[in-house]
């Protein structure tokens, strides 16, 4: 049960990516990290990554959340390049941590939203559409998939759309739910204010709050890249709500150690960007479900990231 293994103080999530829409790389992802131990996996709301992530899971256990998300959330948000304004120097492709972008095209489905193509673009070519859709077109069709966990992203300042697809999602699923939230457009009180109205008529222990210290930043592996985290994660575990803390956004290997310095009670530690990043040498190779060596090596490392917790 999800339940008992947020109770056990040891989730790991891997967090493949809500705009992760690459099924071959999910695929790969799940049964690697599966094969490490990991349980709990952050997927796109779509059919046919809940399909591919049970193909790697194979006939390990494993709990499946979706993620969506409002708008405003860099979460659901896709890259794109004006070629007018493009002078190709390929900085963006350089810094892109799923290598989604080639010969200064954008594949749609592996981009996450992270805005690192951005941040280094000095000619204004890259701007961002949204995918913010409409939950009873995205949701029922994988109901009848099995899902274990629905997740929220509200991370901007819209509270009442925020709001609005809490209750559609809290009418239409019994199961366990998730609010993945930050203090980058909210206050501290806002943040909390949110979390407390989206939890009150829920049951004790049936909500995770997914405290995002800085969300789609864990490419480094040091202390500071993960404060923010277990930042949020205090404010969080301070307010003494009954929910699940689970602690996301900076994330890495340093996240275990630096919150239990802070003395924060967390049941689980969702981790995306870092997870990825040291196994992509081994996604990237074709025969990476056939090679067995080459897959043992991957799953090597993988554990060694599972047992930080």
């Amino acid at each position: 049960m999800l339940k008992e293994l947020l109770e056990n103080r040891k989730c790991f999530k891997l967090v493949c990516g809500a705009g992760n829409e690459d099924a071959t790389e999910v695929e790969k992802l799940v049964a690697l990290y599966s094969a490490a131990g990991c349980k709990f996996f952050d997927l796109s709301a779509k059919p046919e990554i809940i399909d591919a992530a049970k193909r790697g899971l194979g006939s390990n256990e494993g709990y499946l959340c979706v993620s969506v998300g409002i708008k405003g959330d860099p979460h659901i948000r896709k890259a794109g390049i004006n070629y007018e304004k493009c002078i190709s120097c390929h900085k963006c492709e350089e810094i892109c941590p799923q290598k989604t972008i080639k010969h200064c095209k954008v594949k749609q489905s592996r981009c996450i939203g992270c805005g690192k193509c951005y941040s280094v673009c000095k000619h204004n070519a890259i701007s961002f559409t949204e995918e913010s859709k409409d939950l009873n077109e995205v949701l029922p069709p994988l109901f009848s998939k099995g899902i274990d966990c629905i997740e929220l992203h509200c991370m901007s300042e819209d509270i009442d759309e925020a709001l609005q697809k809490w209750a559609f999602i809290t009418n239409n699923y019994n199961g366990m739910l998730s609010i993945c939230t930050a203090r980058g457009h909210l206050s501290e009180e806002k943040m909390l204010e949110l979390i407390i109205q989206m939890t009150k008529n829920r049951e004790p222990y049936t909500t995770i709050v997914q405290a995002d210290g800085f969300p789609m930043s864990g490419g480094k592996d040091d202390y500071k890249t993960t404060l923010q985290a277990v930042a949020t994660a205090e404010i969080v575990q301070n307010a003494k709500l009954p929910v699940y803390i689970m602690l996301s956004g900076g994330t890495n290997s340093k996240t275990a150690e630096l919150a239990k310095m802070c003395n924060i009670n967390y049941n689980g530690i969702a981790i995306g960007s870092f997870a990825r990043k040291i196994v992509s040498r081994y996604l990237e190779r074709e025969d990476f479900l056939r090679n067995q060596y080459i897959f043992n090596e991957a799953v090597n490392i993988a554990k060694s990231l599972i047992q930080s917790l």
